[in-house]
């Protein structure tokens, strides 16, 4: 997303730099690299026995903001603030004492939270309140001994408030309920849904050929797409429904891992990855139905490039995953209500993919299209400035 608003904003005759921690990716903005290997070594360990993420890398982030200073630019947009690279005390001191107008967007619930970035899974509400003997401690990202949710809670909650001219961008509606009942309520919010390219994934496909490849035939295929998987995301609950499928089905899963690949049945075909972008399409249009079991989506972007390519969705009613499909594009089933997933499941084979195919693209088009996402980010900027 970064990537794409920054050369959505050049096209408009703007400049673009991309902050990062990490990982070195191809960019056309200005590339920042925010500290070194061994500065988000010593932060995970300040995470690990401390309980002290976003606490870590000073002189990374002080020297960020040296060169942000140098820039001087006319807007700040934040994206993630986790991942062992940031501190968090002196960005945010900068960002109050800056006033440079800051548009956030959350891609998950960590910025609200003494500690975890999900937690529905759970059913924890800790985070409405004060968080406090974290359930999740262990959970990404992980404290192997100390539990500071509390003191981590109040001082987000210091920190993320102090920005005068800040914007929220929750990527869901979904998200936005839970930004409005959190510490942050009364900071200005858009929501903004994730683009996908619609130029990328068509319905135009070989699907027979991606048939022909892994066996399928003419059974009904169902393709279930995460990176990592795991329960939060449904595998097991993928498990559990393939025991339950006419033999003339069959359930193709992308982005397991070696461990998992060993797990799944017979009558589960699985994928580490796919072999590039063109392959992930063919496989969403030659699914009959694609199937998001995940129970923590604050969007879904696999639905809507499932959608892009004209197959329809059964999901689960849990966070973001009903609002990404409406009645005419796929069916929504309650958390691990298998005899409902088969009745879904019989309800789009009686009445055929081809019933659910153009409302689906159209859907995808009108509200998952990048460029106009990316424009609606464009317009947030300028009336911000």
């Amino acid at each position: 997303m970064a990537e794409g608003l920054g050369i959505f904003v050049m096209r408009k005759g703007w400049e673009s730099y991309i902050a990062h921690g990490r990982f070195r990716r191809k960019s056309q903005s200005h590339r920042i690299r925010i500290g070194s290997d061994w500065e988000v070594f010593l932060h995970g360990l300040k995470t690990r026995f401390l309980d002290k993420h976003g606490l870590g890398s000073k002189l990374a982030t002080k020297k960020l903001i040296r060169r942000i200073s140098d820039i001087k630019p006319d807007i700040v947009h934040l994206h993630h603030l986790h991942g062992y690279y940031i501190n968090i005390e002196i960005l945010f001191k900068f960002l109050s004492e800056a006033d440079i107008p800051v548009v956030w967007t959350f891609h998950d619930c960590w910025s609200i939270t003494g500690h975890c970035s999900h937690f529905d899974f759970i059913g924890c509400e800790k985070w409405k309140t004060e968080c406090y003997n974290c359930p999740q401690r262990k959970e990404y990202p992980a404290s192997l001994i100390i539990d500071r949710s509390r003191k981590n809670y109040h001082l987000k909650k210091l920190l993320f408030t102090s920005v005068k001219r800040m914007t929220i961008v929750p990527v869901s509606n979904w998200l936005n309920s839970v930004v409005k009942e959190s510490f942050m309520s009364k900071i200005p919010v858009r929501v903004i849904y994730n683009g996908i390219d619609i130029n990328a994934f068509t319905p135009q496909a070989d699907d027979k050929e991606v048939r022909k490849i892994f066996n399928i035939g003419k059974r009904f295929m169902i393709l279930g797409v995460a990176s990592p998987w795991g329960n939060r995301k449904g595998l097991n609950d993928f498990i559990e429904l393939s025991k339950l499928l006419e033999e003339d089905c069959v359930i193709i899963l992308i982005g397991l891992n070696f461990s998992e690949l060993k797990k799944i049945p017979g009558n589960i075909i699985g994928l580490a990855k796919t072999e590039n972008q063109q392959q992930l399409k063919d496989l969403y249009v030659a699914a009959d139905l694609f199937m998001n079991l995940s129970v923590e989506e604050t969007f879904g972007l696999t639905t809507a490039e499932a959608l892009a390519c004209g197959t329809p969705a059964v999901v689960y009613n849990a966070t973001a995953c009903p609002e990404i499909i409406d009645n005419d594009t796929g069916l929504v089933v309650d958390k691990q209500d298998f005899k409902g997933l088969v009745n879904a499941i019989n309800t789009v084979r009686k009445n055929g993919k081809e019933h659910y195919s153009k409302a689906c693209r159209t859907r995808a088009v009108s509200l998952y299209d990048k460029d106009d996402r990316y424009a609606e980010y464009f317009d947030l900027y300028n009336k911000m400035i």
